[in-house]
């Protein structure tokens, strides 16, 4: 019998079930059953990805962002009383999705409680560090004492220079007991030479009001831009909806063959410093400017990363205006990684 693997991305942002997309592909080609399980919006993203497979809902973290960069890391810190709980319910519902889907493995992206002591489970992260200032020994050690209750760990990335997270993952000082190992990037899609279609593509993604609030800047300082822009809004709903105003062409989502096109038929994207869409516009050899989420010390330790190698300019939330983006003729974008057509087969081999 063919064994069933379930595939949990946490929605935080789409970003992690974007990822999520190459590894499904590959479980499919390798002939596994594959069981979704998510909640939100990066659940109803694989939903609309793989429509023909079986998916079942999580608790959902519900997290929300600060409006204000200064109170971003205390209004997490808040929060985390309920994701506690949330982690332990979470566990709970993987032990019964277990038994009604008869599970033989799992592939969780940083869904803390999506484990089992008795089938392999594996963990997928880009962050062995996890960056929160001056706490960063602290919410690193917490993270490493859940990683340690999977089989192994999964890295996104490039074991060898260049990579794409930097310290998040390499030549960190933090012990990771779950045997680890890196799997190269992922990225959903394929470079193409087409004709290009528009100057600027804005992606935007991650929670609220963040996203609200930069998209509500954007589209304020893209009306001064007389060249064909196209805003994809981030926000997974039932039906798609595109409107056009002046030289904006503006979509509520667009899935991963539309998006794959309208990357590839962009001059610049801009958007949010998220690992995930690093990891693509690297594949896709794009040139990019970046606006990290305000407070986020990963999405602003990775802009300043990216920055560092000229690969992409990036600058905060409060101070973008149209005249920044000249900054990116003095950057290369990103250049010849070393992205692999297919994950490795052998990888899968510990759910054989």
């Amino acid at each position: 019998m063919k064994k069933r693997i379930l595939v949990a991305p946490l929605n935080w942002g789409i970003g992690h079930a974007c990822r999520c997309i190459p590894i499904i592909n590959t479980l499919l080609k390798l002939k596994f059953n594959v069981v979704i399980a998510s909640d939100g919006e990066a659940l109803l993203l694989l939903q609309k990805e793989f429509p023909n497979l079986e998916s079942t809902e999580l608790p959902s973290y519900n997290v929300t962002y600060s409006e204000s960069r200064k109170k971003f890391k205390t209004h997490l810190l808040k929060q985390l009383p309920k994701i506690q709980k949330v982690i332990k319910a979470e566990y709970k519902a993987t032990q019964q999705i277990i038994i009604d889907f008869k599970i033989d493995g799992i592939i969780s992206d940083n869904r803390l409680g999506v484990y089992s002591s008795t089938i392999y489970s594996v963990f997928v992260t880009h962050q062995l560090k996890v960056l929160s200032g001056s706490t960063t020994w602290l919410s690193s050690f917490f993270h490493n004492r859940f990683i340690k209750k999977f089989n192994e760990c999964w890295i996104p990335d490039f074991e060898n220079s260049p990579n794409l997270s930097g310290i998040l993952s390499h030549f960190s000082s933090i012990k990771v007991k779950t045997p680890t190992r890196f799997i190269g990037g992922l990225s959903r899609f394929q470079p193409s030479k087409i004709k290009h279609k528009y100057a600027i593509m804005v992606l935007l993604s991650g929670p609220e009001p963040q996203r609200t609030l930069l998209e509500e800047k954007l589209l304020v300082e893209l009306n001064k831009c007389s060249r064909p822009v196209l805003f994809v809004q981030g926000k997974i709903e039932i039906n798609q909806k595109t409107e056009r105003l002046k030289n904006i062409t503006t979509i509520n989502f667009l899935t991963s063959k539309g998006l794959e096109i309208a990357l590839n038929e962009s001059d610049l994207i801009i958007c949010r410093s998220g690992y995930t869409s690093i990891m693509d516009l690297a594949k896709l050899q794009k040139k990019a400017f970046f606006i990290p989420t305000p407070g986020q010390s990963e999405q602003e330790y990775l802009a300043k990363h990216i920055e560092t190698q000229n690969i992409a300019p990036f600058c905060n939330q409060d101070i973008f205006t149209l005249e920044q983006l000249a900054k990116v003729e003095n950057y290369s974008g990103f250049k010849n990684l070393p992205f692999k057509e297919d994950l490795a087969e052998e990888l899968f081999s510990c759910f054989i």
